[in-house]
């Protein structure tokens, strides 16, 4: 169900609102299944947070906490630019899951249901549709280099992988799809039967992936039904990851295990998957906006 924040201390075009200076920093606690981001909108003030600041702010015991901090900024090519840090602080290309929740944060402050967001993966679409959003997430890159994996090779729907050392249960075997980030989607026949925390940093460091990668475990259901269990590049085990969906639905088409719309249950909760004509990637899930607050000058000293 969408929410909507309370605060009377948040209201321009999105609901936030960058506080007088030294008064701290607005934002909006936002989540997509689960999967949560810390929002700031600094498309009016600019606004640099140093490495060490974004690690602080993402922290849940000594932070706000949430798997990625989102960047609204002003964009000559899109309605706004989205800008999407991990938890270690790095930048990343995409999130799905956040592009919903920014989708429908100016789809409020703008009063449309089409909106347009730019990401260092391209700008996406997305649009209003009742109580969820919809995403564009553009045409999935399926090339070897474009992942990108080490070495050569062609065949990114079935890339061998050296896995019975890390747990013999697992395939030898995992569907490779880049959606604005690299993803390996490994089809199981129960994903929990898996330690994930243990295995997945360690194939997120396999010497496959030169950029590291978000490791999916994939059950199929039926011909439009998956189960996902995912660790996401830098940020570990989330309840529901976007790209990560939109990866596995890809991955089951290539191998025909499924068609159509595809209903992939994360443990967060379900996103709709379908592919239009033109191959793009289109996905339909809830969003909502938790709280409000102010990062407070302290905060941020802490992690200068």
């Amino acid at each position: 169900m969408l929410q909507k924040t309370a605060s009377p201390a948040l209201h321009n075009e999105t609901g936030l609102a960058r506080k007088a200076e030294g008064a701290g920093i607005a934002f909006l606690k936002m989540h997509g299944l689960g999967n949560d981001f810390v929002v700031i909108d600094a498309r009016k003030t600019p606004l640099t947070l140093t490495r060490a600041r974004l690690k602080r702010i993402a922290d849940r015991r000594f932070g706000i906490g949430c798997d990625q901090l989102i960047m609204l900024e002003p964009s000559e090519n899109a309605d706004a630019r989205m800008r999407i840090f991990n938890p270690d602080g790095g930048e990343v290309g995409a999130c799905g899951n956040a592009t919903r929740c920014i989708g429908w944060l100016l789809s409020e402050g703008l009063e449309r249901d089409a909106i347009t967001i730019e990401t260092l993966a391209g700008v996406l679409k997305a649009q209003r549709l009742g109580s969820e959003i919809m995403v564009d997430m553009g045409l999935p890159s399926l090339d070897w280099q474009a992942i990108p994996l080490s070495g050569t090779g062609q065949n990114t729907a079935r890339v061998t992988i050296g896995s019975a050392g890390i747990d013999p249960a697992l395939p030898n075997w995992f569907s490779a799809v880049n959606m604005g980030n690299p993803h390996a989607v490994f089809f199981v026949d129960d994903v929990m039967g898996f330690d994930l925390p243990r295995i997945g940093p360690l194939l997120e460091n396999h010497p496959l992936f030169p950029l590291k990668a978000n490791i999916s475990l994939v059950e199929v259901k039926g011909p439009r039904a998956l189960t996902q269990r995912v660790w996401e590049r830098a940020a570990g085990i989330t309840l529901a990851c976007g790209t990560a969906a939109c990866a596995a639905s890809v991955a089951a088409r290539r191998l025909g295990f499924c068609d159509g719309e595809i209903a992939i249950t994360l443990p967060g909760g379900t996103l709709h998957l379908d592919m239009n004509a033109a191959g793009h990637v289109m996905m339909r899930g809830p969003v909502a906006a938790s709280f409000s607050g102010i990062i407070t000058p302290a905060l941020l000293a802490m992690g200068a």
